[in-house]
């Protein structure tokens, strides 16, 4: 059997279907809440900027607490991204991989 008749058998398996289209999926819902949160910041600091002014602790303003929220929401999606590859991914994976091998 040649080699790339075993790419396309792996690349046709339906396990292998199933985690591209699950990890693409976990992907995008995570990428767009971080971007969400990204690009909403930055509106508000160019149509809103009076909003982000607003004073909340002497002289820090609302922007510092929202600016560290979204920093800080990047940490926990990318804990949540690793916690999932981790727990599903990481497997699934080392399956194909022993399956491909016995091809």
């Amino acid at each position: 059997m040649s080699t790339h008749h075993d790419r396309r058998a792996l690349l046709q398996d339906a396990e292998f279907v199933q985690l591209t289209r699950s990890k693409n999926r976990v992907s995008t819902i995570l990428t767009s809440v971080m971007l969400l949160a990204y690009f909403g910041f930055v509106c508000l600091l160019a149509f809103a900027p009076q909003l982000l002014s607003g004073r909340v602790a002497g002289r820090a303003t609302l922007g510092i607490p929202i600016g560290i929220g979204v920093i800080v929401l990047a940490w926990i999606l990318t804990g949540i991204y690793v916690r999932w590859a981790n727990k599903n991914y990481d497997a699934a994976v080392a399956h194909l991989k022993e399956k491909a091998e016995a091809l």
